[in-house]
């Protein structure tokens, strides 16, 4: 409430001062016809007054600035034909700051929290550059006159730049400007019109300053390069432009980017080609996933009118399908294929040895630029006792041909929560431990409840708030110790799949000796352009991070690659602002965009909308009605923030807000979408349909209702 009164108070006075100006015409006591008619008098009133006029033109010349008013510019002529060169240099450079920071802190007060608040998504990377580079920005800017200063100083103050920092620039930046204003003040006589000072010539002149920073900093990032690899011998030729290790997601898409733009590329293999993916991760779970689906069908058959369906199967006949999908998929990552497409494939384990240099097999292959897209591994926490027992991983569990009496599932993520329900739904008898208070712990709590919900109705155990402590044997019983709040208790297994998270893999091929900066969490450290502290080494992928998934090792394989073939011209930041992913439970979760979870975490503020899946008439039909779609919109608007998705198919039924919020269409544009009856789909528009009951113009409705009565006589 303070806050608002003197928010008032100082647009008062603005418009008070600025009404005075214009109201008294005292811009006329600022020209320059004015100014040299009055010079001699100026000149003796100083001469008998020496310091009261410093001060008052320094008092005038700050309220002139920060009120952002026409006249600096004839005022500082004031003080050159006044003070002279120097000290009207000095005064007039301390004055012009001063009035500018005042300016900027006016605007930062009155509009910056409004702007941000009202904008903030799409100044996200503005943010960023701020306050990464926001003082060189300034620095380039103040060098520029063709910019007005005036401008430069409010919008500055809508930007997150330090104020100390915004001082410090402005008065080393105006420096230039300033002292070719202050030296034409000397010469006033001579001056008949302020085009007479900035000349096209010298315009062009303060452009080539302006650009100076920018020359400059290019100069600095090549001296850098060169410096990081001059102790490296540069190779006379390249045996290729770009050299990719690893045949993941994100090593394939870099390689076929970089073949289809007529690079010579190498992508190095030491295992399977598809990585993670196509062997031991989406394509295989995905698989094992629908197999179980179809036997919860089975036990549904009075839900779809039959009577009873018996499903007998083998659990190796399963697990045989699994392999089966994985034969099928594996030619769309063959080497075949990518020979096809002009990627030289290495079957064999990389060794940097060089910026530019990789020893595999018995051979040494030069790039000029490499990108690392060696993925990750499945994380073995520290357990005492777990090394001791055949523990499976997402890595080896496709190796199973029989059917786990008892497994227990150590991890309430995605890839413990698909797996838990896959075998139980199989026949397993499955325990899911979790040692936060609940599982899907990045979700809402509402969503992960529903997922529990169902877990348990399916018989699944969900021992969340379980700390494992040790695996211990007993007469060759299997057995995990957990802490429940300061309890011990203990739960006996056949199998144990770990699935606790994933780490990178930055270890054996040469990061370590070569000096790849790494991040705390072990993933490799990049710049916004995915660039490791080795200029033309790159990196993609899960071992980039900061997301594992499949589509977004795609999405950073594209700016690797362009990056690191083409960035000594033109240099692409990567993207994050809309990432989608989903859990394929049943029923599924997926996700684009923030939850309320995040939205709290961060300060936005939001607005919830919800559609109930259980009021769609397709899902009605497939007996599938049963989930939610929720959307956080900016409080008063009917732009997505992000989408939550509970229910059968909602990673397919997502893609429809995923392009609305990378294209800036809002809830309105979905409602009005004809959608096809009766689909799944359809509850994008009931959801849209819902925020827009939520906000519909009371007031002019009653005038509407009053009209039709009126109608009506």
């Amino acid at each position: 409430m303070k806050e608002n009164i003197a928010k008032i108070i100082i647009i008062c006075v603005i418009i008070a001062l600025a009404i005075l100006f214009f109201a008294y015409d005292l811009k006329q006591y600022l020209t320059i016809d004015y100014l040299k008619a009055q010079q001699l008098a100026f000149a003796n009133y100083y001469a008998r007054h020496t310091g009261f006029t410093i001060t008052a033109y320094m008092f005038i010349y700050i309220i002139v600035t920060a009120l952002s008013l026409p006249g600096a510019t004839v005022m500082t002529l004031a003080g050159g034909a006044l003070f002279g060169l120097w000290l009207g240099l000095l005064l007039i450079s301390f004055a012009s700051t001063v009035g500018a920071t005042l300016a900027f802190l006016v605007a930062r007060f009155l509009l910056r929290d409004f702007v941000q608040r009202k904008f903030g998504d799409k100044l996200t990377a503005i943010n960023a550059g701020i306050e990464k580079e926001g003082a060189f920005y300034l620095f380039t800017l103040r060098l520029i006159p063709i910019f007005p200063f005036f401008i430069i100083n409010l919008v500055m103050g809508l930007t997150p730049i330090r104020t100390v920092t915004y001082y410090i620039v402005s008065q080393i930046g105006m420096l230039a400007g300033t002292f070719v204003y202050v030296n034409a003040g000397t010469q006033l006589g001579k001056i008949d019109s302020l085009k007479g000072i900035l000349s096209p010539g010298l315009l062009f002149s303060f452009a080539l300053l302006g650009i100076f920073p920018i020359a400059a900093k290019k100069s600095i990032a090549f001296m850098q390069a060169r410096k990081v690899l001059a102790e490296y011998p540069r190779p006379e030729k390249f045996d290729y432009n770009l050299a990719v290790i690893g045949a993941g997601s994100a090593g394939l898409v870099s390689s076929y980017i970089a073949a289809a733009v007529r690079a010579k590329v190498a992508l190095i293999e030491k295992d399977k080609m598809g990585g993670d993916c196509l062997n031991t991760g989406c394509v295989p779970s995905k698989a094992l996933i629908r197999s179980a689906k179809i036997l919860t069908y089975a036990k549904r058959a009075s839900e779809f009118g039959f009577s009873k369906i018996d499903l007998e199967f083998d659990f190796a006949d399963v697990m045989a399908r699994v392999h089966q999908i994985i034969k099928k998929v594996e030619p769309h990552d063959s080497i075949e294929r990518y020979t096809r497409l002009g990627v030289d494939c290495i079957q064999g384990e990389a060794q940097i040895t060089t910026p530019c240099t990789i020893a595999v097999n018995d051979r040494v292959i030069t790039a000029r630029s490499i990108i690392i897209a060696t993925g990750a591994r499945p994380f073995i926490p520290p357990v005492p006792g777990l090394d001791k027992i055949n523990y499976l991983t997402s890595d080896n569990l496709w190796k199973l041909k029989k059917l786990p009496k008892r497994l227990m599932v150590l991890g309430g993520g995605p890839i413990g929560c698909e797996m838990t329900q896959a075998f139980a739904r199989l026949g397993s008898q499955v325990m899911q431990v979790e040692m936060a208070p609940r599982i899907m712990g990045r979700e809402d709590a509402e969503i992960s409840e529903m997922v529990k919900d169902k877990f348990e109705q399916e018989g699944i155990q969900v021992l969340t708030g379980h700390r494992a402590k040790a695996v211990i044997t007993e007469d060759d019983r299997k057995i995990l110790v957990c802490d429940h709040n300061g309890e011990e208790v203990r739960f006996e297994f056949d199998e144990i799949l770990v699935a606790v998270g994933r780490a990178a893999n930055t270890k054996g091929f040469g990061l370590e000796k070569l000096g790849v900066r790494l991040n705390k969490n072990r993933t490799v450290e990049t710049n916004e352009i995915l660039q490791t502290n080795f200029p033309n080494i790159f990196c993609a992928g899960d071992v980039a991070g900061p997301y594992q998934f499949t589509h977004t090792a795609s999405h950073q394989a594209w700016y690797a690659s362009v990056n690191a073939l083409f960035g000594k011209f033109k240099t692409f930041r990567a993207d994050y602002r809309v990432i989608p992913w989903a859990t394929y439970t049943d029923p599924e979760v997926a996700r684009v965009g923030l939850n309320e979870l995040e939205a709290l975490e961060k300060g936005v503020e939001y607005e919830v909308t919800r559609f109930g899946i259980d009021d769609l008439d397709r899902a009605i039909c497939d007996s599938e009605d049963h989930g939610v779609v929720k959307i956080l919109t900016k409080p008063r608007s009917d732009k997505i923030l992000g989408v939550t998705i509970v229910g059968a198919h909602a990673s397919d039924i997502i893609a429809e807000y995923i392009l609305a919020m990378k294209q800036g269409i809002g809830l309105n544009k979905i409602l009005s979408t004809i959608h096809i009856y009766p689909t799944l789909a359809e509850a994008n528009k009931s959801a849209a349909g819902v925020w827009k009951k939520a906000h519909a113009p009371e007031k002019a409705l009653q005038w509407v209702e009053r009209f039709h009565a009126w109608m009506r006589r």
